[in-house]
């Protein structure tokens, strides 16, 4: 990766020093990759800060792993650096070895005073998409740069995913060998699905081994992942958005990784009865291509929900669809899809979700009756889709005015007097309202309401539920005096 970037910006007409810790892979890439390029080396930190013209601009590349881990306190680094006199900016990088060494989407953020500095460098070497827009502009302060490419990553799980589990029906529902799927997916390239992921994996599925045989039945199915998923679904719990979707493909791969465990199942957990798929085979694959074009609409909705809370979060102001555009090229989630993303948040910067913009709105109505009946013909049929099965629960959770949520609270105010917030719905009691936070005025009261509903509770198959509610009506009016309603 540094080396390509190094090439990269040699390419664009910058004089790079190389410095590495291993003097002697400065050697080594000087004499091979970077033989008659104006690429210079350093075999010390004093001698590579004494080649550099200020002010000086230094990239430095971590390692994937507990070196991020502690890397990755951009807030307290930025404020620390900034006054000893140094700009910090912590970078996205995005494309692999091949986007570094060809264009890559580049997700800059931290002190913004350090952007000019950079920013042709930065600019010169990503990626570009249509007219020559380069995929790279400013994100946002401290952390940010390093937050929008984390969410990247976790698209890009649900991404494979997604994915995966219209190869898994197509495989094992539609029974299609690999040229098939190969040509399916080809086609689908062709449509709104246009994307880098579904380009390779018609190659993936047509590639054969040096013996003739397909590869891809040879590879083990125990996915490996880096942690930036994970670390996408911890932020998301953390924040309280339902990042579903990034989630599930999550623990998709750690259930794959249970190998063993999945043999000893298989041979003792029976499943439906109904294995075999008996209808239209042209018209269930182009259910299951709405189906991923739908799921994938709300993996990207999700996304950019925990964007946007972040952002509330930490104080940033982050341009959406300039994001959606840095996607859109030398990234593995790269996509056409993504220049529609870009169009919403032009049409409403304050777009608060993209299922509610025109656009995604009618592709999912139009997906809809599609996504579903591919879900019920797999469950049907006992094939696992996880991400499939919880974009369309997302989305018709997020349509609906009301949710069981009210039974949840009114369970936690039964047995554990967490709350009170919603007795004013129950009861007409002059005074009672919204709960506030005062601790130990709620304390007081939901102990009450607690006892008391302990003595009514073993009464309740005998009295109505009129009756008790008129009770604890007498109650609480009893009880007004020795405490406030909140």
């Amino acid at each position: 990766m540094g080396q390509n970037l190094i090439l990269n910006m040699n390419d664009h007409g910058f004089v790079v020093c190389a410095f590495n810790r291993t003097v002697s892979k400065v050697d080594d890439f000087l004499a091979n990759e970077a033989k008659g390029t104006k690429v210079i080396g350093a075999r010390s930190l004093e001698e590579m800060v004494s080649k550099l013209k200020k002010p000086r601009r230094i990239i430095l590349l971590v390692k994937a792993g507990s070196a991020v881990d502690d890397f990755i306190n951009k807030l307290r680094r930025c404020k620390e650096l900034k006054e000893k006199g140094i700009l910090f900016v912590g970078s996205g990088v995005s494309g692999g070895e091949e986007g570094a060494r060809y264009g890559p989407s580049l997700m800059p953020g931290g002190a913004k005073e350090a952007w000019p500095h950079i920013k042709t460098i930065f600019q010169s070497i990503a990626a570009k998409v249509g007219s020559g827009e380069p995929c790279c502009d400013w994100v946002g302060d401290e952390g940010a740069g390093h937050f929008v490419k984390m969410v990247h990553n976790g698209i890009e799980y649900g991404d494979m995913q997604l994915i995966c589990e219209a190869y898994h029906l197509m495989k094992d529902v539609v029974g299609m060998d690999h040229d098939e799927m190969s040509k399916v997916f080809q086609e689908w390239n062709k449509t709104e699905l246009d994307s880098f992921l579904i380009e390779i994996t018609a190659n993936i599925l047509k590639f054969r081994d040096t013996d003739g045989k397909y590869l891809l039945p040879k590879i083990k199915d125990s996915a490996g992942q880096k942690g930036t998923g994970k670390w996408t679904a911890i932020s998301a719990l953390e924040y309280g958005v339902p990042v579903t979707l990034i989630g599930e493909a999550v623990f998709a791969r750690c259930l794959s990784s249970l190998k063993d465990e999945r043999i000893q199942a298989s041979k003792l957990l029976d499943g439906p009865k109904m294995t075999q798929f008996s209808g239209n085979k042209k018209a269930f694959l182009e259910d299951i291509r709405k189906a991923l074009y739908a799921s994938k609409i709300i993996s990207y909705a999700q996304g950019f929900m925990l964007l946007r809370q972040a952002a509330k979060e930490f104080g940033w102001t982050l341009n959406y669809g300039g994001i959606a555009l840095m996607w859109r090229g030398g990234c593995i989630i790269r996509s056409v899809f993504l220049g529609k993303i870009k169009d919403a948040f032009d049409r409403n910067p304050e777009l608060q979700n993209l299922l509610l913009d025109d656009f995604f709105k009618t592709a999912v109505e139009n997906c809809q009756d599609s996504w579903r009946r591919v879900i019920s013909t797999g469950v049907q049929i006992g094939i696992p889709m996880p991400c499939f099965t919880t974009a369309l629960s997302f989305y018709d959770g997020y349509r609906h005015e009301m949710l069981p949520a009210n039974l949840i609270q009114a369970q936690r105010d039964y047995f554990e007097a967490k709350s009170c917030s919603s007795l004013h719905r129950w009861l007409s009691v002059s005074g009672c309202g919204r709960r506030q936070r005062h601790a130990v005025q709620q304390t007081n009261h939901c102990s009450y309401f607690r006892d008391h509903l302990q003595a009514v509770r073993y009464r309740s198959l005998r009295v109505s539920l009129q009756e008790q509610l008129l009770e604890m009506e007498c109650f609480l009016k009893k009880n007004s005096a020795e405490t406030s309603y909140h």
